[in-house]
């Protein structure tokens, strides 16, 4: 009996009609230290279940019908939590026709640490689902805003929501922790990268993005190699563009600067972003305000600069070159 019960990793207590328990088996090193026959529920498991756990077991008595409890006890300074499932059973070893209270005590307190920490995470999920859908609706709202045809705006969304996904693979890769800088530029130069250009141009620090860093700094990216696609370097066939990271202050505290910096091929072109495009608001005002950072596009001869500066709340750096 004591083996199987030990294979099983439960516990039984025995009460007799007076709820005072008269043996138990199995019990945890905790409550073993503790147990004499005669006691009390209040004497085993404390006072603060004495009333609760005595009123419950007298309706069991009382009515016949089983049920379960719950109960969390300090051990070692740690809380550690029990099920305990009560049923009418009658006295061991008794010559009269009486009853008491067999409880059955089994630990859940991996179980419970378990649910918690799934209900934890479904709770994220949820909220960055909500995130997510929502970036997702401003980003189809405003596209449709500055594109004048159906098959013009089914092209720039679907851009766009590939470099949400991009990024998101690497989040979800990363158990939601986020991505590295260099990866992130990756996933979003490498659809419109030149296969003659080489290797791509990132130097400086592999910063490590927050999740809500990543999905905005990737939108940014991705406005910055679809419009040289389009319309600049790469569009012009020289793939001149550097991104660049480096250790920088912002408002007195730790930050980094990434810098994207585009050689146009007419050195005397002045690029221009439409005032009403969705890209140039993405990356002066959606991006830096997503993350409390400050940004500038420079629009000059010969050259577009874009320089995004993100405070310490939002990467950390964990390995340098």
């Amino acid at each position: 009996m004591e083996r199987a019960l030990r294979s099983a990793g439960i516990s039984i207590v025995f009460q007799d009609s007076r709820l005072e328990m008269a043996y138990a088996e199995n019990l945890p090193a905790h409550f073993q230290d503790l147990f004499r026959p005669g006691m009390t529920d209040a004497d085993l498991f404390g006072s603060a279940y004495g009333e609760y756990l005595h009123a419950l077991k007298m309706k069991v008595l009382d009515t016949g019908l089983a049920t379960t409890a719950e109960i969390e006890v300090n051990v070692g300074g740690e809380m550690r939590s029990y099920e305990l499932k009560v049923e009418r059973a009658s006295e061991r070893d008794s010559e009269r026709d009486s009853h008491g209270v067999l409880t059955v005590l089994s630990e859940v307190t991996e179980t419970r640490h378990r649910e918690k920490v799934l209900k934890s995470l479904l709770r994220e999920l949820s909220h960055r689902s909500k995130n997510l859908l929502a970036i997702i609706q401003g980003i189809a709202t405003q596209t449709a805003r500055n594109t004048l045809s159906l098959d013009g705006f089914l092209v720039k969304f679907r851009g766009r929501l590939q470099s949400l996904s991009n990024s998101q693979d690497l989040i979800t890769d990363s158990s939601w922790r986020g991505a590295y800088l260099f990866e992130l530029a990756q996933k979003q130069f490498a659809p419109y990268w030149p296969e003659t250009a080489g290797s791509l141009p990132i130097y400086g620090i592999n910063a490590h993005m927050t999740p809500n860093a990543a999905v905005h700094l990737g939108l940014a990216l991705h406005e910055l190699i679809v419009n040289s696609a389009s319309f600049g370097a790469i569009a012009g066939g020289a793939a001149s563009i550097t991104l660049n990271c480096r250790e920088a202050e912002l408002n007195g505290r730790r930050a980094i600067e990434v810098t994207w910096a585009e050689a146009l091929p007419d050195k005397t072109e002045i690029h221009e972003f439409s005032e009403n495009s969705f890209g140039k608001t993405v990356l002066e005002r959606v991006v830096p305000s997503s993350m409390n950072g400050k940004a500038e596009l420079k629009l000059i001869p010969g050259r577009i600069e874009y320089s995004l500066l993100v405070p310490e709340t939002e990467f950390e750096i964990l390995k340098r070159a």
